[in-house]
């Protein structure tokens, strides 16, 4: 009779929690929602302010330097760099004339999704699918970015390949590193339409995707391989060997854009590699770096004077194959079936 009771107690108890938990967060995301469209605001009458004065680079640079100074000293938490400021003019520039419906749905996006937008759309109904679907769907920035490499509206185009190869590889063994390498990799990252999701993901299919990677002459030795040296352990996101090359080749898989620090750890790598790894008969170790997106100029000024070779490509996120579409929605329900087990 006693139990009977309690667990009359605890299930009234659950229901208000759970209620009670319901309230927090969504007055939590409202509140969000208003400072950031608040914010987006302020960033909307400083642009305004600064076209209208025709504030230009040429002869503008050292007004808004200035005024960043100032307004910094003021508003320290704002972000209120010279290059933002220069973005605001650009953001109120772009869609002063655009219809309504595009400025509501570009008002609510964070800041940093508006400059991906501004910085790579320039269709008016372009930019308001993709904001009405990062709105909706949740989507942070990297996975925004994705979509925008996925996007439907253009063709995709042959992208110049980036790599230090004939700079630092003997000149047979450049030509069969440039033949193997891709400039840009098709990976199917179906499961990235949910952002609370993306992490979980990317760490359960780093394992089933490698087959989607890999072409003719690859074999894969393994994920997350460790390097151990001067008591440090160092872990490469995946390391393959490639017959035809007769090298060991490092992969490393980036959610984002391209950063120079890439470069850098890559080498590292490379270093070790070479090191432990190599044997005498092979040829360098070569590193690849993935990327949501890159920019070969700045790939170029990156790959400067580093002795190790390091290629930089991208990856597109086109509907995936049969095959899968169905590893990534069986994963998707696992993590949804263990979640509730976590939540009972």
């Amino acid at each position: 009779m006693g139990n009977s009771k309690e667990n009359k107690v605890d299930g009234i108890y659950n229901e208000i929690l759970q209620q009670a938990v319901l309230e927090i967060k969504t007055a939590r995301n409202n509140i969000a929602r208003q400072v950031n469209t608040a914010a987006i605001g302020v960033y909307w009458s400083i642009g305004k302010l600064l076209s209208e004065r025709k504030i230009e680079k040429r002869h503008g640079e050292g007004v808004v330097n200035r005024l960043s100074v100032d307004l910094k000293l003021e508003f320290p938490d704002m972000g209120l760099s010279p290059r933002n400021l220069w973005h605001m003019k650009r953001f109120y520039e772009r869609y002063i004339l655009a219809e309504p419906k595009l400025k509501q749905s570009v008002s609510v996006l964070p800041w940093g999704h508006n400059i991906l937008l501004i910085n790579k759309i320039t269709d008016n109904d372009e930019a308001y699918w993709y904001a009405l679907k990062a709105a909706e769907l949740g989507w942070s920035r990297n996975i925004l970015l994705n979509y925008l490499k996925a996007d439907s509206f253009h063709n995709e185009i042959d992208l110049p390949k980036s790599h230090n190869f004939n700079e630092v590889l003997p000149e047979t063994v450049a030509e069969q590193a440039e033949d193997m390498l891709k400039s840009s990799y098709n990976l199917g990252f179906l499961g990235l339409t949910k952002a609370v999701k993306e992490r979980e993901l990317e760490r359960r299919l780093i394992e089933r995707i490698k087959q989607f990677i890999l072409g003719k002459g690859f074999t894969y030795i393994g994920h997350q391989h460790c390097l151990e040296f001067n008591g440090k352990e160092y872990f490469i996101d995946t390391l393959l060997y490639h017959r035809g090359l007769r090298a060991l080749l490092a992969l490393e898989l980036k959610i984002g854009s391209f950063k120079p620090e890439y470069v850098g750890k890559m080498n590292f790598y490379l270093g070790l590699l070479d090191k432990l790894e190599k044997r005498p008969e092979e040829n360098p170790s070569i590193g690849i770096i993935l990327c949501a997106d890159k920019d070969h100029l700045d790939v170029e000024i990156a790959l400067q004077g580093i002795q190790k070779p390091i290629a930089v490509a991208e990856y597109k996120l086109l509907l995936p194959t049969k095959e899968l579409e169905s590893v990534i929605l069986e994963e998707m329900k696992k993590i949804e079936s263990e979640k509730e087990g976590d939540d009972e």
